[in-house]
């Protein structure tokens, strides 16, 4: 059990010392998703407050939530692990159900990659990841933040978590939505699309970061960002009627570690518009 060595430790950090923190979200998408394409629902409004991707073209920034917010998890524990102990989800309307949601860590983007050209794009990487630093299990998402025409391709140059630098994505091509948020590699019934992540060069299971990217064909209007994240849970909430509730201390195997300063975000996959559809929820997180 992550961060305890027993079930009386976990109870006592929660109801005797006060290690945890219990805090609410309300996610409200004002863009039209499309039915089977993934959704970054970091950058709707709601609480925490959305985020852009907006910085400098093409050089790395690392995300925090002391810097750049996302689902409130409580501080620093130091030296002390932080769990997941809770994560709750509901929807006020049956539109865009059922759904998949992933919690992820977002770590590192690399913004405003220019669909305009078929030059290869190099990137600066001025900082490195900020947690995961093997990039062990670090996957990287296309998302837009300027819409395209779509059904261009493009490539990624990358550094696997081992180390080993010069390694080459799958080629993936984009979909046609035009919804800001989009993950652009993901279309469900297009040959050659891929789901939320780019699929890495064969034998690769981590990115520790991004040296460059190919727009292969083209030229096409908008841009997208890369951003490094890493897969803390999923949960499915099937019904407006009935909220997706998941303990992971009695649900699960393993409880899932949340780093300090981590930003915490969801994408999704909505099954048609979520434009003024909200989603509330909680999480409860547990330290020791």
């Amino acid at each position: 059990m992550a961060g305890f060595n027993s079930v009386k430790q976990m109870v006592d950090a929660e109801l005797l010392d006060g290690s945890y923190k219990f805090s609410t979200f309300r996610k409200a998408p004002v863009q039209v998703t499309t039915q089977g394409l993934w959704f970054d629902m970091s950058m709707s409004p709601g609480n925490p407050p959305p985020q852009y991707y907006a910085a400098a073209p093409l050089v790395s920034v690392q995300m925090k939530y002391s810097t750049d917010g996302g689902l409130f998890h409580g501080g620093n524990v130091s030296t002390a692990q932080k769990i997941l102990r809770q994560l709750c989800l509901t929807s006020t309307s049956a539109t865009g159900l059922p759904m998949h949601f992933r919690l992820c860590d977002y770590l590192m983007y690399y913004p405003f990659i220019d669909e305009g050209t078929t030059d290869e794009q190099t990137l600066t990487n001025s900082v490195t990841l900020p947690r995961y630093t093997d990039g062990k299990g670090v996957q990287v998402m296309a998302v837009s933040v300027a819409g395209r025409t779509g059904g261009q391709t493009f490539r990624i140059n990358y550094t696997n978590s081992d180390g080993v630098s010069g390694r080459i994505s799958q080629t993936v091509i984009q979909n046609t939505a035009t919804a800001i948020g989009t993950i652009v590699t993901s279309a469900t019934a297009t040959n050659g699309a891929a789901g939320p992540f780019i699929p890495l060069q064969a034998g690769d299971s981590g990115v520790r970061s991004i040296e460059s990217v190919t727009m292969i064909s083209g030229p096409d209007v908008g841009l997208f960002t890369l951003v490094l994240v890493k897969t803390i849970c999923n949960i499915q909430l099937y019904e407006q009627t009935a909220p997706a509730e998941k303990d992971f201390f009695t649900e699960a195997m393993e409880m899932p570690v949340i780093q300090d300063d981590a930003y915490l975000n969801f994408i999704c996959l909505p099954n048609g518009s979520l434009s003024g559809v909200a989603f509330n929820g909680y999480l409860n997180c547990v330290w020791k």
